[in-house]
């Protein structure tokens, strides 16, 4: 039974100081499945990691980890490892700056991005101008369009928070991949929560812990 999941990284690496650090329980729909952590160093080296397992009937129907590497310099990315095992399937991307672009390579073929490009990076509201984004899980360059649905109140840690409210959409070449709802807090700009639709019809959502 595959699933497609949203945007998601990480491995983690000692001896880092981490200036900032977001922990989410993921649910598909009511039901946790795992758990998405991401660290964001003074350095500008983003570091994450992601698992999840679903069961149907106690059996172990989809498993899914993905573990990437992102530094960061100005706002523009300038290099990516990542992994990502999808049931017994895995994938490997790499990616680094230079000489006015960023070449992306998926182990399958490499692709000349413009210098400057953007992964899923959902901490950081620049991703909400961008009409193009990178998935560092399969390396596939998409095309985003973004549009601001409002102000809501949401439960954050038990917490009553007053946030913004975003659709991003993502496709390639026409085709619908990604449909995400991000919310980020009025008062400091923090991103607090995300929605994803899968093609299949599920829910994921991410919950601060």
């Amino acid at each position: 039974m595959k699933k497609t999941f949203p945007l998601l990284l990480a491995v983690i690496i000692p001896s880092i100081g981490y200036a900032k650090e977001w922990n989410f329980d993921v649910y598909l729909d009511k039901t946790r499945i795992g758990q998405h952590t991401f660290r964001l160093s003074e350095t500008s080296e983003l570091v994450s990691q992601a698992k999840f397992n679903v069961k149907v009937l106690f059996i172990n129907a989809y498993q899914y980890q993905h573990d990437a590497v992102e530094q960061w310099q100005e706002g523009c990315l300038k290099r990516l490892d990542s992994n990502t095992l999808e049931n017994d399937i895995m994938t490997k991307v790499s990616g680094k700056s230079g000489e006015g672009q960023f070449v992306v390579d998926d182990g399958k073929a490499k692709q000349v991005l413009p210098n400057c490009p953007m992964t899923f990076a959902y901490w950081n509201q620049n991703i909400l101008k961008q009409t193009k984004l990178l998935n560092p899980q399969n390396a596939e360059w998409l095309d985003t369009r973004v549009v601001e649905l409002g102000r809501e109140t949401l439960d954050v840690k038990g917490n009553q928070v007053e946030a913004l409210r975003y659709k991003l959409d993502a496709s390639l070449a026409g085709k619908p991949k990604l449909n995400i709802d991000l919310w980020y807090r009025v008062d400091n700009h923090e991103w607090v929560a995300l929605k994803s639709i899968t093609p299949e019809g599920y829910t994921i959502n991410y919950k601060l812990r």
